[in-house]
This record gives structure tokens, sequence and C-alpha cells, in this order.
């Protein structure tokens, strides 16, 4: 059976080891691991993370634990953390399948607590929140933990961790508040503990922010796909992903005629061109009217409402010859990054790669 994608998303796997070697020179003296969660932020992990480990990544984490058991067949010998950590009656698979609950509140260190008293010790990670208020220990779980003298030996603690909320914003004064914050974590806690733990701080921006925030381990995520770390600043990674879409249909239409769902009205007589895809490939309704395509390296804007499967953009400025069907066109590409087109469509370049669909035809490029 031969099929003729519509859209095809390309995926540069050595664009991904090339970020992976910068971010971890950056973080340098420090170890660098990778946040692989959300199938990759939207490459798919069962090709990013062998090519991540290849490159030297050996801590990888996840968000849930759906993820962290299908990412251990992919790299059977990396450390995979669970950022959600145990729920309760799922403690025996971590140790199925040699995974690491972050610990991220007195109830689920209680929970973890008494498996490994009735299972045998099991290792997890401890996670403090210096900042952002979402997960991790609170101030006052902190108090507690530190003042439950059995606690510190009763759960092995190879990692601890903290997440800062505002590192893509470097003058932002809670950058080195939630620093002196875990510091401070660190000089009380570490010492009661009988083994000295990995300390995991800086995520993608908090490595650029400088060696004060890299301790042990850094974690980078969106970095690592091509996502700009610097924002307002010329971006250091090189972009990972590809997408393009086929013209299915091309027309003359006069000004004033409309477009599109809602009878969108033309501001010019022009030509048009259908693409073939729309917001259930991942591609957001709320770039309708303000999103655009680039035809042999030409602007084309999106014309009327982004549809579930098709997209219309106005081809008026294309030489014919350039814009027939058929004629591939870039979405994302040397011409607009998923931070542009996020920017576009009042989100960040975040969103873009993780909402990008299954129904692409991948294509993935191997790395060196």
């Amino acid at each position: 059976m031969t099929v003729v994608p519509t859209a095809e998303l390309t995926i540069d796997l050595g664009a991904l080891a090339a970020n992976y070697r910068l971010l971890k020179s950056r973080a340098a003296p420090a170890d660098c691991g990778a946040a692989i969660k959300a199938n990759a932020y939207g490459l798919g992990a069962e090709r990013a993370a062998p090519t991540l480990f290849a490159a030297g990544c050996r801590h990888f984490f996840v968000a849930v634990l759906g993820e962290a058991v299908a990412l251990r067949a992919t790299v059977p010998e990396a450390a995979i953390y669970v950022l959600s950590g145990p729920l309760g009656g799922d403690e025996g698979e971590f140790r199925a399948h040699r995974l690491i609950p972050v610990l991220n509140s007195r109830p689920q260190i209680e929970l973890w607590r008494r498996w490994c008293a009735a299972e045998g010790p099991a290792p997890a990670a401890l996670h403090l929140d210096t900042g952002m208020s979402r997960l991790g220990l609170s101030p006052a779980e902190l108090e507690w933990f530190i003042g439950d003298a059995a606690l510190p030996g009763a759960i092995p603690l190879p990692v601890i961790l903290s997440h800062l909320a505002c590192s893509d914003e470097p003058a932002h004064a809670l950058n080195r508040e939630q620093l002196t914050r875990w510091r401070a974590a660190l000089d009380r806690l570490v010492p009661l503990l009988p083994k000295r733990p990995i300390r995991s701080f800086a995520n993608s921006s908090g490595i650029f922010l400088g060696p004060d925030f890299h301790f042990d381990l850094a974690r980078p995520g969106a970095a690592l796909y091509g996502i700009n770390p610097l924002p307002g600043a010329s971006n250091p990674m090189r972009q990972v992903i590809g997408l393009k879409a086929r013209i299915l249909q091309t027309r003359h239409i006069d000004q004033g005629q409309a477009v599109g769902y809602g009878a969108h009205r033309s501001s010019r007589a022009t030509r048009l061109a259908t693409l073939g895809l729309g917001y259930a490939d991942g591609i957001p309704r709320s770039l309708s009217h303000v999103g655009a395509a680039y035809v042999g390296g030409i602007r084309a804007p999106f014309v009327g409402r982004v549809s579930m499967d098709l997209i219309t953009i106005d081809i008026g400025d294309v030489p014919p010859h350039l814009a027939e069907p058929g004629a591939w066109v870039e979405i994302l590409g040397p011409n607009q990054s998923a931070d542009d087109l996020g920017a576009a469509a009042g989100t960040i370049g975040y969103e873009i790669l993780t909402a990008l669909r299954r129904r692409y035809q991948r294509t993935y490029l191997a790395a060196e």
C-alpha cells in the first residue's frame, strides 16, 4: 500500500545530540540529565532517549509512571525518575522496572516509608519546593522531615532536587531567592543523610544562569528540543523539528470573497492554497488569521480559520511555479521556529511541540 502524506514531521536526532552536548558543556563540571516527558516533548521518546543515552545522558526525568515504564525498554541502563511520585498501589511497579519516584509531599514520603519497611529499602528522590508552590515539600513539611530522626535513614535518597520558576528571566529576583532557600535547605538536610545525594537544581534556562545554579546535575528539557532557553536573545540551540504540509488545492479569489468557516472576507483579490493539516494535527486554532507558512522562503499568511484538517494560506506573493498542488510548504523550519509559531498563537514553543500529533508521517534524521 502506498500512502502519500499530506504533512511530514522531520526530527533531526543529530541536532538533539548536539544540543545535549552543548548543555552538558555549559553545565560542566556538573553532570547533565534530560527531561523526556510528554513523549520527549512530542518528538518520540522511543527515538530521542537512545540518542541522548548515546550522547552521554544517564539520568532521565518523566512526568508519570506510565511514561517511565515505556521508557525503561529503550534505555535499560539509565536512571529514570518519575516526577509525580507514587500514588499508592503502584509502589511495586517502581521496583519491578527499576524506577525512582520523586517524593513531593509528606503523604508520599509516609507512603514510601511504609512500603520500604514492608518490602525493603528502595531509592527515591526528594523534591523541595523553593518558590513555585506546586510540587515539592513545603517549608513546614521540610521541618517535619528534618525533625523526624528516623526518616533520613529509612528511605535511600540518592537525589534531592528543586525547580526554578523564572530562570528564563535572568534578572528576576526569584532566581536568587530560590537559590538562597535551596542552599539553606541543603545545609540543614544533607548532613542528616547517610550518603551525600546528587543535588539537582538547574533546568534548561537555569543552566545559563551560571555556575552558582549548576550543583551536581542539571536537567534540561525544552532546550534539548530546540526551544530558546534565552528568550529575547539569539537561540544557542540547533533546531530539531521541521514540519511541512502539502498544497492540496489552489484557486483565485476576488476581493471580499468568503474563505473558510465563519466566512472570513479576503482583503484583496489573490491566490489561495489549501494545506493538508489543521488543529487535529496540533496547529492551534488561535493561529486563525494571524499565522503564516513559508513557500520558497516567502511568507504566506493564514487566511480564515484553522480548521480540523485544513489551513488556507494567501499565496498571492508567491511565484506560481512554487505553489502548485502537491508542493511542500514550511510550517516549522529555517524561517519559523516553534518559538515563533507559539508567539503568533499566543502561547509558547513548548505547547507547539507537545501538541504535535501522531497523524504526521515522521522522518528521523540519524545522529552522526
